[in-house]
């Protein structure tokens, strides 16, 4: 058989094609032994024809384009792997024309899961339907898979890859070949969708020598109508003197819609923060389905929710922060509901479910420590109650099985937990600090196996009930959209069991920025990043990989981290004394060039005088400096070796807080402020004579006793501005491009990066690069130039949002600054010269959400919290109490929680049918 493949496109001078693929005529996918493709004028089209052995003609052909430059550059075409089932011997030749896949286009996110698998989501087929090709009102023909032989009389065979196409809608073809309809003298000849997003059909034409003109459409089988014709001129088989034993293959470009690009809406809120009538005091994976109830009656297409994964390590309210996992796999106990794994025999103890049930319900906050409590309390008693069953379900062990590798270690490490009392392996006895012997540990026949089994139990029903709702979402056409912090925990399972892939000596977190002036510590470890590379970055594939068992659509926190991360030394608090890592620092030498000196006690070490200790401590500042600090040479102080670094000062204040109760108002009042003189540095050593300029350096005391305004000057715009944004730009995006593609293709969910802060240039066009969409934030703009952006000028690959978790809602945000709310009020709603009202009224919460609908994104998300403020009856009475993270207080209790059920929300038709009428006037979720 001789296959020849052409496809159009306009190369420039210094590019030519080639077609690589499994046959060894296209190098076996090794690109220097492609079949170089051949450009004929006549036609403007690239092709090569291969033979195709009888041997090989049993299995489907993969294959994919390639661009290659003169230069050496290399660009593959987008999209998975082309595959081409070969007919059975009545074709001797295939006449295949392709079309470029060009990567980096809007609509190829379409083809990820969230649309896929949800959102156009296809009915299954019954077996007589998979085998039964569908033909309109009757008509003679066949759509058969593309590993199906064709039929006999077939010559032409269509296929064109169309996701976006309603569940109960199918691809159509009309033309004018007899065949096709003749346009409008007859039916059309419908497409099969069996392996959709690809649909196809093989027909013959009644006279496939003339040329064809056909388009497709959009079939209606209940209307037996077609319901929307592509727009554009009509596409075009030119006239073939093909012999019968040919058939020609087209694998067309996209349909092309009328309605332009699709657009939808969603709404976010954490799961801890659901409430429900069946819930213990907290959100739980059932009660998404709920709010998947809710979306879907207010056309609102995706639920976003916060990180799920357990963060047990103390059994305090500490562990209510959502992105300190203990396991990046593992889901936290405190989404299981309880009565969805069997009901308690006990009858006191279901009596006393019972009793705390109602008592936590009647809360108007997540209660974390005495919900957990019970939930573990009653876990046990379900786990000893089920066990024998639990243990003999097939089930489990197929589960057991398929997620061992993150599941036995997992299981080991909470049961050691629990054993000695804490969650950092390094204080465990020596045996137990490395995962050694994991299968005996916790083997089923084992005596202590209750200590694992118990987290084995509670991992399963996770597990099982999460898939449940994630499959009725997809169901309700709702997506389920999950979240990825970008760190790990430092005592966690992934530091256990891989140390080797964490720079456990450093601390990963923010520069400073709106959230918090002194930046952000998170405490985790940063990636090693070198170590990861040399396994392709395993653990990020699977890690994505799990993530895509529950959802279709991902958010990654602080895409920022996959380009540089805020690194910080171990004995720092908080964020100012970080740098950039990877990084180019300065060398002494250049400091010296572009400044004019060095002096590395006035640059690099902290900046403290008598004047400024007094500003800082007022009338205690001699009592400050007498257990703090020394005085050095020439008026200079400096803070006692003791506590020289912030880590130093929080223990030593520590340790005074538990010996002197009494001194806890002095201690925790001049904290800050010590801190606050550490901080005060213009350059941080990077080592062999390297150093980072320090972040905000020009906000420092430091900085403005510098003498000399041309010094400041020189430091300030000709280092610093430099250093952080021009130096790096080019390194920082060979950085995103190297480790990005790993994660970005490991599953087929639809990503959105948290690209919010200190955002590099290059960043926005790597992510679209990789069709990643960004985030846009209306009080947090990305462009410096403005005070407040506005959703219409938010890209198509993006996300427009309100707020978010770690922002104050509309409502509070609104009485935050009551002169910029009057300034958002005139230039971006439009009220020139009317003053703003008090608070923030249903109506201009309307406005705004309004405003942000008709934006051009991809998705517009909103914080449930903001969409309730439209409603006078159903907002909480004070906004305050419904912001769900205050990032610049690393205490903050995680505890927010609805207040109200989400089944008086399904039924609050005040509320979902004004809602529902916005989202639809705005052409959100609409098909076509």
């Amino acid at each position: 058989m001789t296959v020849h493949f052409s496809l159009p496109y306009r190369t420039t001078f210094g590019q030519r094609l080639v077609l690589c693929g499994s046959l060894p005529a296209l190098g076996h996918w090794q690109l220097a032994q492609a079949l170089p493709l051949h450009y004929d004028e006549a036609t403007t089209r690239w092709s090569a024809e291969v033979a195709v052995p009888a041997e090989a003609a049993t299995a489907p052909i993969s294959y994919k384009y390639v661009l290659l430059f003169e230069s050496g550059g290399v660009v593959w075409e987008w999209g998975a792997n082309r595959t081409l089932a070969l007919p059975t011997n009545e074709f001797e030749r295939l006449e295949v024309r392709d079309f470029w896949r060009a990567p980096a286009q809007d609509e190829n996110e379409l083809f990820t899961a969230a649309f896929t698998e949800a959102l156009f989501r296809r009915p299954t087929p019954s077996p007589a339907a998979k085998a039964t090709a569908k033909v309109a009102k009757g008509k003679k023909g066949k759509a058969d898979a593309p590993e199906l032989p064709a039929a006999p009389t077939a010559n032409v065979r269509f296929r064109l890859e169309a996701p976006r196409v309603a569940s109960l809608h199918q691809v159509c073809v009309l033309g004018s070949d007899a065949a096709l309809g003749a346009w409008d003298q007859g039916p059309p000849l419908v497409l099969s969708d069996a392996a959709y997003p690809a649909w196809q059909a093989d027909v013959a034409l009644a006279t496939p020598e003339a040329e064809l003109r056909y388009k497709y459409g959009i079939w209606d089988p209940a209307a037996q109508a077609v319901v929307q014709l592509e727009t554009g001129d009509d596409r075009v088989l030119p006239a073939s003197q093909a012999t019968p034993g040919t058939l020609r293959v087209l694998d067309d470009e996209a349909f092309q819609y009328a309605a332009g690009l699709w657009r939808g809406a969603g709404v976010a809120l954490p799961v801890f923060s659901l409430r429900s009538e069946k819930g213990l005091g907290v959100g739980e994976f059932p009660d998404l389905k709920l709010l998947i109830d809710w979306a879907a009656k207010t056309d609102l297409n995706l639920v976003q929710i916060l990180p799920i994964n357990d963060t047990t390590a103390t059994h305090t309210w500490v562990d209510s922060y959502p992105y300190a996992a203990i396991s990046v796999f593992a889901l936290h106990p405190q989404y299981l509901n309880l009565d969805a794994i069997a009901k308690l025999k006990d009858k006191n103890a279901a009596a006393e479910l019972a009793q705390l049930r109602e008592e936590f319900n009647a809360k108007d906050f997540v209660d974390y420590e005495p919900v957990m409590n019970a939930k573990w309390k009653f876990l046990k008693l379900l786990y000893k109650q089920e066990k024998a069953k639990f243990l003999a379900d097939p089930e489990f062990h197929k589960f057991k099985v398929e997620q061992g590798n993150w599941l036995v270690p997992y299981a080991a490490f909470s049961g050691l937990r629990e054993r000695f009392g804490t969650a950092d392996f390094q204080e465990w006895p020596r045996e137990f600090r490395a995962p050694l012997a994991l299968p005996e540990l916790v083997d089923e026949h084992g005596p202590d196996f209750d200590e694992f089994g118990l987290h084995f139990f509670t991992q399963f029903h996770l597990d099982k009930q999460l898939r449940d709702a994630v499959s009725y979402g997809r169901t309700k056409g709702v997506v389920l959209k999950g979240d990825l912090p970008i760190g790990i925990y430092r005592h966690s399972v992934d530091a256990w069991t891989q140390p080797e892939l964490y720079h456990m000596d450093q601390q990963a977190g923010a520069p400073p920025d709106d959230f918090s002036t002194t930046g952000q510590n998170w405490r985790f470890p940063t990636y090693n990043w070198e170590r990861m590379a040399q396994d392709n970055y395993a653990w990020w594939k699977q890690r994505l990989g799990h993530l895509a068992r529950y959802f279709d659509a991902l958010r990654i926190d602080h895409i920022l981290g996959f380009f540089r991360i805020w690194e910080m030394p171990a004995n720092s608090v908080q964020g100012l004394l970080g740098h950039f890592s990877p990084a180019l620092p300065l060398h002494r030498d250049e400091i010296q060039r572009r400044l004019g000196w060095f002096d590395y006690g006035r640059l690099c070490e902290p900046y403290i005088r008598w004047h400024l200790v007094e500003r800082t401590f007022g009338g205690e500042a001699q009592a400050v400096f007498d257990e703090f600090m020394v005085a050095g040479d020439y008026g200079t102080i400096q803070l006692k070796p003791a506590v020289a670094s912030q880590r130093q000062i929080e223990a030593y204040i520590n340790e005074q807080l538990a010996a002197h109760p009494e001194r806890a108002e002095f201690l925790l009042r001049v904290q800050p402020g010590l801190y606050h003189f550490v901080n005060e540095v213009l350059f941080l050593p990077a080592g062999n004579d390297f150093y980072h300029p320090r972040i905000t350096l020009n906000k420092s005391s430091s900085f403005a006793e510098l003498d000399g305004e041309e010094t400041k000057r020189r430091l300030y715009d000709d280092i610093y501005v430099d250093f952080f944004f021009r130096r790096h730009e080019e390194f920082w995006r060979e950085q995103g491009l190297v480790k990005l593609p790993p994660v970005r293709y490991a599953t087929n969910m639809l990503i959105a990066g948290e690209d919010l802060g200190m955002v590099p240039a290059s960043v926005p066009g790597v992510m679209k690069q990789l069709g990643m969409l960004g985030l846009n934030i209306q009080r947090m703009p990305s462009n410096p130039n403005v005070e407040f952006g506005h959703p219409a000028d938010a890209p198509y690959l993006s996300v427009v949002s309100p707020g978010s978790h770690d922002m104050s809602t509309l409502r509070g945000w609104w009485e935050e600054d009551r002169v910029r709310t009057q300034r958002f009020f005139e230039t971006t709603l439009g009220h020139w010269r009317q003053l703003a009202p008090y608070y923030a009224e249903p109506w201009v919460i309307r406005e705004m959400v309004v405003q942000h609908l008709a934006s051009p994104a991809m998705w517009a998300i909103f914080p449930l919290q903001d969409l309730l403020a439209m409603d006078t009856h159903l907002r909480r009475a004070n906004p305050h109490d419904e912001q769900i993270n205050v990032p610049s207080n690393p205490q903050h209790f995680w505890k927010y929680r609805l207040h109200l059920p989400l089944e008086e929300l399904n039924e609050a038709v005040g509320l979902n049918e004004p809602l529902r009428a916005l989202v639809e006037a705005s052409g959100r979720g609409k098909t076509y």
